[in-house]
């Protein structure tokens, strides 16, 4: 795949392959501006800071040519204007052993992605926050920000909060005048979710992301009862959370006793990620789908199952051209858009489809895109 994560280039291509919500992975700068990146601590393998001598120094832990120590790179190790001299790259690294900067910058990357577009000649930019919101903006998308679990102490430098990080957040969307009704802003954090449930007006679309992979029955039901009491509308699972296999059924694919406890507590349910690795339906997403021995294909024939039985209002996606043309042949948008298309398709006389409404029903993530 093409494009680095959390570029400027990254979010054109999405809208490009019909994606109707992109991501920012929103976290902060050592002044406390936010920006677009996937970790707070990831410059070190999503851009080329460490070609930068005078940067590289300034990393938690600099890389050191041949050391064996791994370099850490966070973005509150560096001013925004310190950033912006940066070039995104494919997350990878030639390895803690790299004998050269350039070694560490461009090597590792897995074959099924590449690295056209990740050198300085083309220079990838990383946005801000606000940056991704205009852009987002321009092409008529919606927005579904996650704010990333800081990898610093908080209140960072003794004044800035995480209620502060939360709220700074969702005040880029006011200050933009995009409304709540088209953003869905997540959390790996239920405080978070809980925050904006209880001070903002963005509460009722707010995504509490569930990372706990472990948990027993008893546990994803008591979490669900928590959002529920707390006023929390929509969990986000991995998408091997929600189904099973079985044999008895048309697909081999049936919704999963977390799905049953979420509906029970009259929660909504986004889901990710598809195609998120590389060729191949095995490994960590499909983990509850292996013996269904499922080849390429299944990924439509799960998304069916998401779609019509397990009643997603999304999913997220790192390559949005296969979710869209899913939506685009049966016929699916945004669930929350429906009524907005219907009273602009009467009062204009004309028929909408996907395309000039809501691109589609599911969330769109944050891209590995080619196009």
């Amino acid at each position: 795949m093409f494009y680095p994560e959390h570029t400027i280039e990254s979010y054109k291509a999405a809208a490009l392959q019909g994606a109707g919500i992109i991501e920012c992975d929103v976290t902060f700068t050592k002044d406390m501006e936010l920006i677009c990146r996937h970790a707070q601590c990831d410059l070190h393998t999503t851009t080329d800071v460490v070609l930068h001598p005078e940067l590289n120094a300034k990393c938690t832990t600099p890389f050191v040519a041949g050391s064996g120590t791994s370099p850490k790179c966070c973005a509150s190790d560096f001013t925004l204007e310190e950033i912006q001299t940066l070039c995104g790259k494919m997350d990878a690294s030639g390895g803690d052993g790299a004998a050269t900067p350039e070694e560490y910058v461009y090597g590792g990357t897995a074959d099924w992605r590449t690295d056209i577009y990740s050198h300085s000649s083309t220079c990838p930019k990383i946005p801000t926050h606000k940056e991704s919101i205009d852009l987002i903006k321009s092409t008529s998308g919606k927005y579904t920000p996650e704010l990333k679990g800081p990898d610093v102490e908080m209140p960072f430098q003794g004044t800035f909060s995480q209620s502060d990080y939360a709220q700074k957040m969702i005040d880029e969307y006011i200050e933009a005048g995009v409304e709540p009704k088209d953003v869905w802003p997540q959390s790996f954090n239920s405080d978070d979710v809980i925050y904006w449930v209880n001070n903002t007006d963005f509460g009722d679309q707010a995504v509490a992301l569930d990372g706990n992979y472990t948990s027993t029955e008893e546990g994803f039901t008591a979490f669900h009862k928590m959002l529920q009491e707390n006023g929390v509308k929509i969990v986000a699972p991995p998408m091997w959370k929600l189904v099973d296999y079985s044999n008895a059924t048309e697909y081999g694919i049936v919704p999963s006793k977390y799905t049953e406890s979420a509906k029970k507590h009259g929660l909504d349910i986004i889901t990710w990620t598809l195609e998120r690795t590389g060729p191949g339906l095995d490994g960590w997403y499909w983990q509850t789908l292996q013996d269904l021995d499922p080849s390429e294909g299944d990924k439509f024939t799960l998304l069916h199952v998401l779609s019509k039985e397990v009643g997603i209002l999304g999913i997220f996606s790192d390559w949005p051209a296969t979710t869209t043309f899913f939506a685009n042949c049966m016929d699916l948008r945004l669930r929350a858009t429906m009524e907005d298309v219907e009273s602009d398709e009467s009062s204009s006389g004309t028929s909408m489809n996907i395309g000039t409404a809501i691109p589609f029903f599911i969330a769109l993530s944050y891209l590995f895109v080619d196009v």
